[in-house]
């Protein structure tokens, strides 16, 4: 394939390049760090590829990244060893500048990476400094925003965009040049179900029309393996799995559990294969082998998604507690701008656990920052019983020490995970380790009545996942109302009881988990687009019971 030049290299005439990026015994160690955070990486990504990279959370996934767009060494200092070129240039002897070229980079925190007032102007930044004309900037700022959905935003201030329309601008701003290879750090974290999808399949479609490489770190899987080539698995710095998708389920069912998608540990723990890759392909497969379960039209006798939550006990009508957080006819408007919320009504009481779900830009953000009093109702009215503890989108905010040992005590880093991390910097923590010691910092010395989290689960793998809803439910049934603004759709079936559905302002949707997210395709675990609604299975587990069920028949 015929690929432009760096234009510090070569100038801009035309080079064949069959690898993208090659690295041969590349490895690096943070400042202050006895131990390598990257060792031994042998790589090459062929020019055109879709290379997901896997790992658990800590594993080093971001660190590869950042020295593929040359912020390591270059930014974080530190040592670096062996050899790593991206579009032919030494990430060791060329500045991040350099390697921004030919390199588009999208951070785990792309809030942090963001320096101009406005989405156009942040978009049309890379072109211009690269000397482009007027006409040209226009048109291709014009051509990425309608590509990821953001042209409707080109003239709003950053600081009034959610957390999912910044994660959208910042790719616009890093595909606008049209890079030879695409960088991503868990590009679909703060994206809705539909975003998200629409995201891969754009990302996809780029790689195959533009023959953008596409290198992006994940974990939520699923979303992402049916569009992939190859999956790149990392271990504590390391490289521990190779291959194509359907060999890297098969390799993390044996070798570890957590990263398996939910419709691989369906099959896996129903004893089928071959593991399915998407879906699709999981349906096609029950659906040639007789296994689907439910089709006749009713829920299946004794299988609850919640059965632990229903043993939980429920309050009649009239002698439910007193709410612990009430919102009544809220309003929020921007100055000069839309109506974020429009007469909206939520009660929480004592020990509930809620997800508030919806698209990006419904106010979910917005109704918990109220909730907290950080801003004021235009209209309306918030009313708690007590303290109310919010942890925000981005953790970084709430780590103020040089080292992770002083921002919380002993029980709290015990509980985040991290007690043998405690004398490193906060920012060299992973995305995920970041989030759970920002929720113990939260919490520390506090015994609020409603903990609000946003998007907590941002950066962490599927272990962790489950280690944070025990944690919630945990506070729940210590007398806490515990709201969980979140677009993952496993997570909210494996710790809440009630699902909040927000559309553009308002509640569209408000009951029980199953409910919500048993009935449909985009709000809907994987465990139920595969089964389909009258299982009435939300998670892995449930559904693997069916079909043992269904296999015994």
């Amino acid at each position: 394939m015929r690929c432009r030049s760096s234009v510090t290299e070569r100038g801009w005439g035309w080079r064949v390049v069959d690898v993208v990026l090659r690295a041969d015994g590349f490895g690096y160690r943070y400042p202050e760090r006895a131990r390598p955070a990257l060792e031994g990486i042998d790589l090459e990504l062929a020019t055109g590829s879709f290379t997901v990279l896997a790992g658990r959370s800590a594993s080093s996934k971001s660190t590869l990244l950042r020295a593929a767009s040359g912020l390591v060494p270059h930014f974080h200092g530190g040592e670096a060893w062996g050899e790593l070129t991206v579009g032919g240039l030494s990430v060791r002897d060329h500045e991040p500048g350099d390697i921004a070229q030919v390199a588009g980079t999208v951070l785990q925190e792309p809030e942090a990476q963001l320096v101009m007032n406005t989405v156009g102007a942040e978009i049309a930044l890379a072109l211009e400094h690269r000397g482009a004309a007027p006409g040209a900037v226009a048109r291709a700022v014009e051509e990425v925003a309608l590509a990821l959905g953001v042209e409707a935003l080109l003239e709003r201030r950053l600081d009034t965009l959610s957390g999912g329309e910044l994660q959208r601008v910042a790719l616009a701003a890093a595909l606008v040049h049209r890079p030879e290879l695409l960088i991503l750090d868990e590009p679909t974290s703060q994206l809705d179900p539909v975003a998200g999808d629409e995201l891969i399949w754009l990302l996809r479609r780029l790689n195959e029309e533009w023959g953008t490489a596409v290198l992006m770190a994940e974990h939520r899987l699923e979303r992402c393996l049916p569009a992939a080539d190859r999956v790149v698995a990392m271990d504590a710095g390391r490289i521990v799995f190779n291959g194509p998708p359907a060999g890297f389920l098969d390799w993390s069912l044996e070798n570890d559990a957590a990263l398996a998608t939910p419709a691989a540990s369906l099959f896996g723990r129903a004893g089928l294969r071959p593991l399915p890759v998407s879906v699709k392909g999981a349906r096609d497969a029950l659906k040639m082998a007789e296994l689907m379960p439910g089709d006749g039209g009713n829920p299946r006798e004794g299988v609850s998604p919640l059965q632990t939550g229903d043993k939980r006990r429920r309050w009649r009508r009239d002698s439910r507690p007193q709410p612990s957080l009430r919102v009544s006819g809220l309003w929020y408007e921007i100055a000069d701008g839309p109506a974020v919320l429009r007469d909206l009504d939520l009660v929480l009481r004592p020990g509930e656990t809620v997800a508030l779900m919806g698209r990006n830009g419904a106010g979910k953000s917005t109704v918990l920052r109220l909730a907290k009093g950080l801003i004021a109702p235009t209209r309306g009215r918030v009313e708690s019983a007590g303290d109310v503890a919010l942890l925000m989108q981005n953790p970084g905010d709430y780590l103020v020490h040089e080292h992770v040992r002083d921002e919380v005590g002993e029980h709290g880093l015990a509980v985040a995970g991290l007690s043998d991390r405690a004398g490193v910097h906060p920012r060299d923590l992973s995305g995920g380790e970041r989030q759970r010691l920002a929720l113990e910092v939260v919490l520390d010395g506090v015994d609020p009545i409603v903990i609000c989290l946003d998007e907590p689960t941002r950066g962490m793998d599927r272990a962790h996942k489950d280690a944070l809803a025990a944690r919630l439910q945990t506070l729940a049934a210590a007398g806490a109302a515990v709201v969980v603004a979140t677009h993952d759709t496993e997570f909210a079936a494996r710790f809440a009881q009630r699902v909040v559905l927000m559309g553009q302002g308002v509640v569209i949707a408000d009951a029980a988990t199953r409910e919500v997210l048993s009935g449909g395709w985009q709000f809907a675990t994987d465990t139920a687009r595969i089964l389909g609604e009258h299982a009435g299975a939300l998670t892995p587990e449930q559904g693997a019971d069916l079909l043992q069920g269904e296999l015994v028949r």
